[in-house]
């Protein structure tokens, strides 16, 4: 019973996404939702979900699929009025949902206006490109311990992550009386201070 009542609350909030009761206690169309571009964050969770989902319907891992679905839901749950929530992503959304809750995928299609059945839409397909990391955080050690995290781009270059290792205020008071004989970068992995 207690996984019926976790479905049940994930079905609850995807309702809750899309749509709101009014004031008469009838349930319309959410005003987050719009047909606006979605942010670049908002992308990668689509195609994110769509891969993942496509994948584990076909590895037949059914939680895993729904765990995702659960983790796309949160990431679109606007945080404040200003957060709007693009049809354009509940579209591609809703097709995954559909196996899962044919009743309910199929009702808020309908809701949103989108053309034509939920039933004959085509699976929908995931841009690899939109899925690469921009940032990747790294180790900083000095002599192989480690003593700061970096957040760096995936495309800076090794002197400007060099750079930006040693200029992290951890590392600089760690350095402080101590002489810098080399500093070895392994690229979206590590920076190590060697010091003698």
């Amino acid at each position: 019973m207690k996984g019926v009542e976790g479905v049940s609350r994930f079905l609850a909030r995807v309702w809750r996404l899309m749509m709101t009761e009014n004031q008469a206690g009838e349930w319309e169309l959410s005003a987050a939702i719009n047909d606006v571009e979605p942010t670049k964050a908002q992308q990668k969770i689509t195609h994110a979900t769509i891969k993942k989902v496509t994948e584990d319907i076909e590895a037949l891992s059914f939680n895993t699929a729904i765990s995702q679905m659960m983790i796309f839901v949160n990431a679109f749950i606007p945080q404040s009025e200003a957060d709007l929530v693009p049809i354009s992503a509940m579209r591609p959304f809703l097709v995954l949902l559909n196996p899962f809750a044919p009743h309910l995928s199929s009702e808020l299609w309908q809701r949103l206006g989108l053309a034509g059945d939920i039933t004959e839409q085509t699976w929908p397909t995931y841009d690899e490109d939109l899925l690469a990391e921009e940032e990747v955080e790294i180790v900083v050690q000095i002599n192989g311990k480690v003593k700061a995290h970096l957040t760096v781009s995936t495309t800076a270059s090794e002197d400007k992550v060099k750079t930006a290792a040693l200029e992290h205020p951890k590392i600089t008071e760690a350095l402080r009386n101590k002489q810098v004989r080399k500093v070895v970068v392994v690229p979206k992995k590590l920076v190590n201070v060697v010091t003698g």
